[in-house]
């Protein structure tokens, strides 16, 4: 699934694409994604003017004239295409699996592309986003001021859980995926299998800075490109050549040479879900009593 960074790079070349332009058709192709599309959804979005761009979480908010948004995610397997069709060539047919077509006066052209099916739109009016069921309840940004070290330590108080699914937990902070928390858990030399509730102020503080620095980065570098998802021009995202843990087992930890007879980087499950970390420098001697030093 497109995790934060790889939404806001969607997000950001949408915006430069599309922001400013005025819907002049749109159409489906299919009822739905995951859900259906509201009634009407091409005809009440045709004629609209694209006022802005927003993310929050994994979902994308595109501010239309008139007091609506338009509320996307991309699912599993969601991308979105950018283009702007020659005037002289005849209109091409819609992509397999494009469910929805965006088109502007001014000649741009967005399409929907979800085989899986997973993702969503929803057409919501503007003053009831903060209220959607998808976004009511979410936590603060992990990019966001309110987001801090004793935020994370308030919510991880007494938890006997993870830090991982305190991490995940999209009450407690918006939008962060098992690609980033593996790598900001590196970072904070935090094991993943450690409670919440055992983690210091300190540490918490910590993991939060490595939070911000491993999502800036990502978002940076157009974001992690796994099987099916690539940025709005088609480009792969290339942070996954910067990852130090995720995907990595039984590689080498590029921080440390590893205890003898290390086999470097770990894969365990949580939750059905791979985390990948190093043993030597994410030790936790209290949950599982070995000295890896």
């Amino acid at each position: 699934m497109p995790e934060l960074p790889e939404v806001e790079t969607v997000m950001r070349g949408m915006r430069v694409h599309l922001e400013g332009h005025t819907i002049s058709h749109a159409s489906t192709h299919h009822t739905g994604l995951r859900w259906p599309f509201p009634p009407g959804l091409a005809k009440a979005l045709s004629g609209r003017r694209v006022d802005g761009f927003a993310r929050r979480g994994k979902y994308i908010l595109i501010t239309l004239s008139g007091g609506m948004v338009a509320l996307l995610h991309l699912g599993m397997s969601g991308r979105i295409v950018l283009s702007r069709p020659d005037a002289d060539e005849p209109v091409a047919p819609p992509a397999r699996h494009e469910h929805l077509v965006i088109e502007t006066r001014e000649g741009a052209r967005c399409g929907l592309v979800d085989p899986r099916r997973f993702g969503m739109v929803d057409l919501v009016a503007a003053d009831k986003v903060e209220t959607h069921r998808l976004l009511a309840g979410m936590g603060p940004e992990p990019l966001g001021n309110r987001f801090d070290g004793a935020w994370l330590a308030q919510k991880g108080r007494g938890r006997r859980s993870s830090i991982k699914a305190l991490l995940l937990d999209q009450r407690v902070v918006a939008g962060l995926g098992n690609i980033y928390v593996s790598e900001a858990l590196f970072r904070a030399r935090i094991h993943p299998a450690r409670a919440a509730g055992d983690v210091s102020e300190a540490e918490y503080a910590t993991l939060v800075t490595q939070i911000r620095i491993v999502l800036e980065e990502a978002i940076a570098a157009g974001g992690s490109s796994l099987r099916d998802y690539v940025q709005p021009d088609g480009e792969l995202g290339y942070f996954q050549h910067a990852w130090r843990v995720y995907g990595r087992e039984g590689t080498g930890c590029p921080e440390c040479p590893g205890p003898p007879g290390c086999d470097g980087v770990v894969r365990i499950t949580q939750s059905g879900r791979s985390t990948f970390f190093c043993p030597r420098l994410q030790a936790d001697e209290n949950d599982f009593g070995k000295d890896l030093s």
